[in-house]
């Protein structure tokens, strides 16, 4: 499988949508990798998991998958001498009680998903390890009877700093200070006490300026009196720190001896959030446990695109045994690209182990690789060399096909002259076939069709059509190639019968009678003179038709010969019938003649589209809103033509 199989099946927002499901980052970041596989049994036992997943589900739909944010980085630093933090701790306890309970949530569930539930035993309980964590670290640090040492620190800097707090209270009370102070208040600054002295009295307090206030005015001094016994605190918190550090390192240290078990446990609760992820996208689109196979036969019953939704219609074909080869005919917009997308993207799918939208007894074989050649038809630029690029991806697709290999090919041949395209089609699916690839392949060419009849090993489908609302249905049928709806509608839409019947001998040169639909007298004596011929036009003198210049309109997509260029048209024409249009961003005056319309403007943009966006830069457009809004002599707009 390559990058452009996933990106044209649109694999990529398959797993997005699965992601959405996940309850953690690791379990979106396996979703992200999420590969098919080629192991048949590897693929069922994936499967078989899903399966099991969804009934949990429908018992239960609160899975306890939580408690793992932050364990990557845990895991990543473990016996590399760095000291688990506090908060650090807390996270892998919480992680340690969501085991817990989804060892309990696994419990009642072996009887009816066995194989889902039997994975929680691999997670161990490490009520040690937890009961550890949760006797040291309180309110994210370390508690004072994580040990006694720690405790009789903290008792005694609860002594100390309040004999600290009693002595600086004496000094702002005293008459000593009273007239320097600014007020009778005692602060801390960097964790010492200080008092507010007034500036011009600084050298009447012997003692340490810590900070001064925004002004100027006030000076934060530790007076000399009580420096002893700020330095006492400072030594009492240093121990504190360092036997804080002795507990964290003897947590760290429990922690490493549970290194395996830890990594297996996250490992496991990765794996069921990546798992029921997947079953609740599998309810989402009402999934399910399709059979497989690895014989190439595909049997898809009443399966739709997981992407349409409600919208999707349902499919339903199946093919195999001696038929490797489905040939899908049938108007533009009538869902044969849906069609080869959705067996293609389903394939897909389901080789990732995902439940698929269609029934059960759906059979879907697996493959190596699924090769695709589908253009989406949205970009202009691409569509100037579509033939070009799609047969060099034609080329990749014969060189890495085998016989298992699905090919999935849009309009076969297009872009190119009718009668070479056909060839050319005819050809690369026959050695495809030759090959022993499974193809599904789209086409417009009614010889290949043919093909597909003579072959014994094509079938002939088509996209059905409602020739009494004149629209598509989007329900495949197989069987037939499609009829030539072209005549079809226009006989439905009142061209007279012996023009379609004209029509008919000119591409299949065979003779048939069409029959009008419409039996209205005065209708069809209206309809007649589409084909009464003047009898006295001969008579007349000939006058010599006056060559008109073909209009075009500002914003018409051209294509210029003889170079083969395409540009936009600006303006025009002229008396000589010249038009002024911007080929790679410059202006050039160009002859009606040596032009042909290729897109019109009002298919590419709206309305109200301001064309001053294409034709003009960026600093006249602000230029131009400037002088809309008032009269400014300073500015002027030079046009570039």
């Amino acid at each position: 499988m390559n990058q452009h199989t996933f990106n044209v099946l649109e694999f990529k927002q398959i797993k997005e949508t699965i992601a959405g499901f996940a309850m953690t980052k690791e379990g979106k970041a396996k979703i992200e990798g999420l590969t098919p596989s080629s192991n048949k049994k590897q693929i069922e036992a994936w499967l078989d998991e899903v399966t099991e997943a969804v009934k949990i589900l429908e018992k239960s739909a609160s899975v306890p998958v939580h408690g793992l944010d932050g364990m990557e980085q845990m895991l990543s630093n473990l016996n590399k001498g760095v000291v688990f933090r506090p908060d650090q701790l807390m996270k892998l306890y919480d992680f340690l009680v969501s085991c817990g309970k989804m060892r309990r949530y696994m419990k009642d569930k072996e009887y009816f998903a066995p194989r889902v539930a039997s994975y929680v035993d691999v997670i161990e309980e490490l009520p040690e390890l937890a009961n550890e964590i949760n006797r040291c670290i309180r309110n994210s640090r370390v508690d004072d009877y994580a040990s006694k040492e720690l405790l009789k620190i903290r008792k005694q800097m609860a002594i100390q700093e309040e004999r600290l707090k009693e002595k600086t209270m004496q000094l702002v009370r005293s008459n000593k200070y009273k007239l320097y102070l600014q007020e009778q208040v005692v602060s801390q600054r960097n964790g010492r006490f200080v008092i507010p002295i007034k500036k011009e009295y600084r050298t009447k307090i012997k003692g340490t300026v810590l900070d001064t206030s925004a002004s100027g005015a006030t000076l934060f001094i530790e007076p000399e009196d009580i420096a002893i016994f700020q330095d006492q605190l400072t030594w009492l918190m240093a121990d504190e720190e360092t036997e804080v550090q002795k507990v964290l390192s003897c947590l760290t240290g429990m922690v490493e001896l549970y290194e395996t078990q830890i990594r297996l446990a996250v490992e496991t609760m990765v794996h069921y959030d990546f798992l029921f992820a997947k079953a609740k996208y599998s309810r989402s689109i009402n999934g399910s446990k399709v059979r497989m196979n690895d014989t190439g036969n595909i049997e898809l019953i009443e399966a739709k695109h997981p992407l349409l939704g409600e919208k999707a219609v349902p499919l339903t074909f199946s093919m195999g045994d001696n038929k490797r080869a489905l040939i899908i005919t049938g108007p533009n917009t009538g869902g044969k690209t849906v069609t080869i997308k959705t067996v293609g993207l389903l394939t897909l799918m389901a080789q990732c182990g995902l439940h698929i939208p269609a029934d059960e007894k759906s059979n879907i074989s697996i493959f190596q690789a699924i090769l695709v050649d589908i253009g989406d038809g949205q970009s202009i630029a691409e569509n100037l060399s579509t033939f070009s690029s799609r047969i060099v991806n034609i080329i990749a697709i014969l060189k890495n096909a085998n016989n298992r290999t699905l090919t999935l090919i849009d309009e076969l041949g297009s872009g190119t002259d009718p009668g070479e395209g056909m060839g050319l089609a005819t050809a690369i699916l026959e050695t495809l076939y030759e090959k022993g690839a499974v193809i599904l392949a789209t086409t417009h060419y009614s010889e290949i069709k043919d093909l597909a009849e003579q072959h014994p090993g094509f079938m002939n489908g088509s996209m059905e059509f409602d020739l009494k609302s004149l629209s598509p249905t989007y329900r495949l049928m197989i069987g037939k190639g499609g009829e030539s709806q072209a005549f079809e509608i226009a006989l439905q839409l009142g061209i007279h019968p012996k023009i379609i019947e004209k029509a008919h001998s000119v591409t299949y040169k065979e003779e048939k009678t069409y029959v009008s639909p419409v039996s209205d007298y005065w209708k069809l004596k209206d309809m007649e003179k589409q084909v009464i011929i003047n009898k006295y036009q001969d008579k007349k003198p000939a006058v010599k038709p006056v060559q008109q210049v073909p209009l075009y309109q500002q914003g018409d997509n051209v294509k210029i010969t003889p170079g083969n260029e395409f540009g936009i048209v600006y303006k025009g024409p002229d008396q000589q019938g010249n038009y002024i249009v911007q080929i790679k961003g410059e202006k050039v005056s160009v002859n009606h003649k040596r032009m042909k319309l290729y897109i019109a403007a009002n298919e590419l943009y709206p309305d109200d589209y301001d064309f001053d966006i294409i034709f003009q830069t960026k600093e006249n457009r602000k230029k131009s809103k400037i002088l809309s809004k008032r009269h400014d002599d300073q500015i002027t707009i030079d046009h570039v033509e």
